[in-house]
């Protein structure tokens, strides 16, 4: 090894000036199952979204289907308020 002549690059290595260079999103090619519950499944197709967007981007996509199963979750829990004369006890 020389000083006057430089080693090449592996195959695949990323220039200095290159490493802080933004990459395009990628989509990550996770498949989604139908739940079957058109509440919940509409909540899960938002994460589609988060394949176009940057990574700073996926976290508010995150947090509403978080809050939107959690609230999905919540109503199944909820009992439904009987209307005047339904109460027939």
């Amino acid at each position: 090894m020389n000083d006057a002549t430089p080693e090449p690059e592996p195959a695949g290595a990323v220039a200095p000036q290159d490493a802080h260079e933004p990459v395009a999103p990628a989509p990550l090619g996770v498949q989604r199952e139908d739940t079957g519950h058109a509440g919940v499944d509409a909540h899960l197709a938002r994460l589609a979204e988060v394949d176009h967007l940057p990574a700073d981007g996926h976290l508010e996509v995150y947090e509403d289907v978080h809050r939107g199963l959690r609230a999905e979750l919540t109503s199944l829990d909820a009992h439904p308020t009987p209307r005047p004369y339904e109460n027939r006890s």
